[in-house]
């Protein structure tokens, strides 16, 4: 006979990591930990698997709680809508979207000021991220929906919001003293998208660069750019003071456009996808296509 998983079990599992804490799941479901410890043993002796394992004073999924929480995420998404459309009170998951970092200033407080307003007292998920990770999080559930960067003309997944150029960025008083000196780049940690391109360009075009520093930090990079610590590429959304297109001054070769897209995850629940169509209207006002 087939198995039928506790649906308050499966909740826990959900949100617990999404908190990545079941004390903190605990707390927002309003159970106890001990009663969340005996629902994770329950889900374990339905899945007749171990699900999870400890790691320091926690406990994260094992291979087979990876593979049952991408289920248990649509479950309990598909649970929910269904006793909304009955209009039955239910715990409302959270939503959870992403976005670059370049687009937190903004996008970010527009677009939870106008989800809070339709939707008051639904728990926001907020992650910035590389593109990669971005993708990666919409396809297995862990993202409702995000925006991410793309290649130009590339054979990209989601719907596409803007294009806009990459330029070269530098800080008002950087100074190349010799043109055969290489240039100093400014630039994410590898695995980066503009990383990539800013190099591959480089190259292509036989200019001599060299690291001057790395980091994960968008911040990070215009501290160091306002430093006129080196130079580096993004688009033209919310430069900071201080910071200024200097491709032409420098003559730094053109940059391919990038694309800026909406990822949406399979299932959606009505809040979520509210807030995706909010999140999808306040970037297509603030980015001109």
């Amino acid at each position: 006979m087939n198995r039928t998983f506790d649906m308050d079990a499966l909740r826990t599992m959900v949100v617990g990591t999404e908190l990545k804490s079941f004390a903190r799941a605990a707390s927002q479901l309003g159970r106890s930990q001990s009663a969340v410890s005996m629902q994770l043993k329950k889900l374990e002796q339905q899945a007749g698997q171990v699900l999870f394992r400890r790691s320091g004073r926690g406990l994260v999924l094992t291979e087979a709680g990876d593979s049952l929480l991408i289920y248990a995420q649509r479950i309990i998404a598909l649970n929910d809508e269904a006793t909304a459309s009955l209009g039955t009170t239910v715990a409302t998951a959270p939503v959870r979207i992403g976005l670059p970092q370049d687009f937190f200033d903004d996008v970010m407080p527009a677009t939870l000021t106008r989800f809070s307003r339709q939707h008051p007292g639904i728990h926001v998920e907020v992650r910035a991220g590389r593109n990669y990770a971005l993708e990666e999080e919409v396809r297995t559930g862990q993202l409702d929906a995000a925006i991410a960067f793309f290649p130009a003309s590339s054979d990209a997944h989601g719907t596409l919001i803007a294009s806009r150029p990459m330029l070269w960025f530098g800080g008002k008083n950087l100074f190349r003293a010799e043109s055969s000196e290489p240039l100093p780049l400014v630039l994410n940690d590898h695995p980066c998208l503009f990383r990539q391109t800013a190099l591959q360009t480089l190259e292509s075009k036989g200019f001599r660069w060299r690291m001057a520093l790395t980091t994960p930090s968008l911040p990070g990079i215009w501290a160091a750019l306002r430093s006129g610590h080196g130079l580096s590429i993004r688009t033209g959304h919310r430069i900071p003071a201080g910071i200024c297109d200097i491709g032409h001054e420098f003559g730094l070769p053109d940059l391919p456009p990038m694309e800026l897209r909406m990822l949406t995850a399979g299932k959606l629940s009505p809040a979520a996808a509210d807030l995706r169509d909010i999140l999808d209207q306040v970037v297509r006002s603030r980015v001109a296509v």
